[in-house]
């Protein structure tokens, strides 16, 4: 591809604003390679050689000798770089030699699970083996679940398959974990936060039961590249592993664009939708045939932003209207098999997507990925990225910022997201409240003893004392068992906060379920009047019983969507951490926290206008978190007032800025981030500003936060000071969510309270 040429192309449209704020080229790697000093079985080289691998990259070479040692790895390098080579190459290798072996292969997608079988059988096929192995997941006949427990040399499954179907049965599975030697976590950086410490547990219950059963099996990880690939993969495994980042694989050139959508309004605090934006770049792409992608963050707007682009290419190529697609979680396995292999094959020229195709599945070769508002993590952003120049031409990538504090800052601030280290994935899988749920599973599985208090982690101890007193686990013989009904596991998700649900029922097919959401999340996504996403359908939120755990649906053809309003209250539970910061102190500790939607804004769905604000009626909720906070001095009140400054507008914007900046430096999501700003809190008679995890008993983002608060409040003043809007705007202090309608809101007291604390030794 062209890639300059291509922008120069549209710099001269008529539509063209001066959206290109920045361009950064990254010249080609040469690939780099190494031998192995043990040579590998003739079947296996002689395999590699027909599928045009004559060497291997120094990073395949180094996991391959390492895993033949003995040793855990976590291999932590680019998209495209080979990184299946890296496991395949020794579980092959280790089968050759001991058909006895066993090795698992987990994926956090059934999608991946199914292309990387593909790459498997591909290269036994060229080895001339018929190795008994296939992918274990709820679509898998019974007949094959069966076959598969009893001969699969390699098992290919997701961690929600290991805990509620593997683990539980593992008697049937007893001849499997004596032999398991290799556990291969793939995507590992994807096990962050509530379902990356749920799936730790998860990995521990594995452990013990090879342990049973006489066995320690190794891990293989695989990561995109993040800041803390050792550290991470030993918390998620509970295993020191050796950290493999230096890539030898070959690149291309590729050309990073920052593309900041143009002001509406004179006095630019609104910006013209990034959904327009990205509808227009993909016409242009499809129009000079280069194969692209869309990331999108929503399946709805993957279809709309499909749909604005076929009618503009219906007036200007109607030739190429189905040539572009869209993809995403909702259509049936097939639908999705038949996209990728049109994208790999060259009969799509592009297509919107979800992050559903952010992770390795062949696509075949791209030259251009767009994608539509940061994807929340510098990871992801170079895994999207990532998707165009598998080749060793040039490609094109496209951020198309939102109007969104954290997307303008880093429009303003290039060299924090293109130069800067990923971020730190972070987990807890001692976290009590997530012990809480596994501990059960785990002493179903096979009884508890004092033993497991060292695999489990520190809060193994609190967990099992109020599981005791719940009923749920009976203290015999120096062991604990479980005493309740039927099998904890099934009532367990790994990918929900909680374990009480709410089902959805749709009111216009017989009140049947679509499906269920935890409780914990029911009040902010499915409150009465909130538009809901299901299998890339739209439904308007009738009713919900919080009480009976259900809610109803309607289906609707609406243009707009939902964002809920919500208030927050906070009480200091203890303080476990401080640290003087000159005129400030700051705290890390555990807090209760009371939210409560109290209404919610309808906005317009490419626009983002807000059509209007509804108020609700609902309870509150009360769960204990991990906080970081920090106090003010009293006296700036009137210090404010003399500058002609708002006091407690400055805290608000305050509190609403670095909220927005914390996903910086943890790999989290806005929304998993709560925040309170109080000119005298109650437990502190202090003014002061909370910042908190909005997971119970949290998992690592707020202590993240106090480790690095010096530098969390430089950026937030950087974010403040230099955004163009006069008062404060969507793209600095104003927070969708705010349950106070964003007021009051002080800008400049903001930039001045931040300046001060970081003069007085912040």
């Amino acid at each position: 591809m062209d890639a300059a040429g291509f922008l120069n192309r549209i710099r001269r449209h008529r539509a063209y604003r001066g959206q290109i704020v920045h361009e950064k080229l990254y010249p080609a790697r040469p690939a780099r390679f190494a031998a192995l000093a043990e040579p590998m079985p003739p079947a296996l080289a002689q395999a590699l050689a027909g599928l045009g691998i004559a060497h291997l990259y120094t990073h395949q070479a180094e996991a391959i000798a390492a895993v033949r040692r003995g040793e855990n790895v976590v291999i932590a390098t680019g998209t495209a770089s080979g990184k299946t080579l890296a496991y395949n190459v020794p579980v092959l290798w280790r089968l050759l030699e001991d058909p006895r072996t066993r090795a698992l292969y987990l994926f956090p997608t059934k999608a991946l699970a199914q292309d990387q079988l593909r790459a498997l059988r591909e290269l036994l096929g060229r080895m001339g083996w018929e190795l008994p192995l296939g992918t274990y997941d709820g679509d898998t006949p019974r007949a094959a679940r069966a076959r598969l427990r009893k001969s699969a040399a390699i098992l290919l499954t997701n961690p929600d398959m290991l805990h509620v179907g593997i683990l539980p049965n593992h008697t049937a599975w007893s001849h499997f974990l004596a032999n398991l030697r290799y556990v291969v976590i793939d995507e590992a950086h994807a096990y962050r936060g509530v379902f990356g410490s749920q799936v730790a547990c998860v990995l521990r219950r594995l452990r013990r039961l090879c342990a049973f059963y006489g066995n320690f099996p190794q891990f293989i990880c695989c990561s995109a590249t993040i800041s803390n690939p050792g550290e991470h993969v030993q918390a998620l495994t509970g295993l020191p592993a050796r950290v493999i980042t230096d890539d030898g694989a070959p690149a291309g050139p590729k050309r990073f664009v920052l593309w900041n959508p143009p002001f509406l309004d004179a006095a630019r605090t609104a910006r013209r939708s990034a959904n327009s934006e990205a509808a227009f770049l993909q016409t242009e792409l499809a129009l000079a045939g280069v194969r692209h992608i869309v990331f999108t963050r929503s399946r709805k707007v993957a279809e709309l932003i499909l749909l604005y682009a076929r009618r503009a290419l219906q007036e200007q190529a109607p030739a190429l209207v189905e040539r572009i697609k869209s993809y995403r979680a909702g259509y049936l396995p097939e639908q999705r098999r038949r996209i990728e292999q049109e994208l790999f094959h060259g009969q799509l020229l592009g297509v919107t997507a979800t992050s559903a195709l952010e992770m390795g599945i062949d696509i075949g070769d791209l030259d251009a990925a767009v994608l539509v508002g940061y994807p929340g993590t510098i990871a992801s952003t170079w895994q999207q990225a990532g998707r165009a120049g598998r080749r060793r031409d040039e490609s094109l990538a496209v951020l198309i910022a939102r109007d969104d504090p954290l997307d303008q800052y880093l429009m303003r601030h290039p060299q924090a997201l293109l130069e800067r280290s990923p971020e730190h994935a972070l987990i807890a899988p001692d976290n009590v409240y997530i012990l809480g749920r596994h501990l059960p599973c785990a002493a179903f599985e096979l009884p508890l003893t004092s033993a497991d208090e060292e695999l489990f982690g520190p809060g193994f101890v609190d967990a099992m004392i109020a599981l005791e007193n719940q009923g749920l686990l009976e203290y015999r013989g120096e062991r604990w068992y479980y005493m309740g009904i039927g099998y904890p596991a099934e009532r367990v998700s790994l990918r929900s906060a909680s374990g009480e649900r709410v089902a959805l029922l749709n009111a216009a097919d017989g009140y049947r379920m679509l499906e269920e959401i935890e409780l914990t999340t029911a009040p902010t996504r499915v409150h009465a009047g909130a538009v809901y996403l299901h299998q890339g359908e739209t439904y308007l939120v009738t009713q919900l019983d919080m009480e009976r755990k259900y809610a109803v649906l309607q289906p609707a053809d609406v243009d707009y969507y939902t964002h809920p309003l919500v208030m927050s209250d906070l009480s200091i539970v203890r303080s476990l951490r401080h640290r003087e910061m000159g005129i400030s102190t700051a705290f890390y500790g555990q807090v209760r926290v009371e939210e409560q939607v109290i209404g919610y804004r309808r906005l317009q769905q490419f626009s983002d206008t807000v059509l209007s604000e509804e108020w609700l009626d609902m309870p509150a909720q009360t769960f204990e978190t991990r906080a970081l906070w920090f106090d003010l001095p009293p006296a700036w009140r009137q210090e404010l007032a003399w500058e002609g400054l708002d006091f407690h507008g400055g805290l608000h914007a305050l509190e609403h800025a670095v909220i927005a900046i914390l996903p910086l430096f943890a790999m989290c999501d806005r929304n998993d981030i709560g925040g309170i700003s109080t000119p005298a809190h109650p437990d502190t008679d202090l003014p002061g500003i909370f910042i908190y995890d909005g997971f119970p008993g949290g998992v690592g983002i707020a202590e993240k936060g106090f480790e690095l608060l010096p530098a969390l409040w430089r950026e937030t003043l950087r974010l403040i000071e230099e955004c163009p809007c006069e008062a404060g705007c969507p793209s600095c202090v104003q927070s969708p969510k705010c349950g106070n309608r964003n007021q009051p809101l002080d800008k400049a007291a903001a930039v001045w309270m931040l300046k001060k604390l970081l003069q007085g030794g912040g």
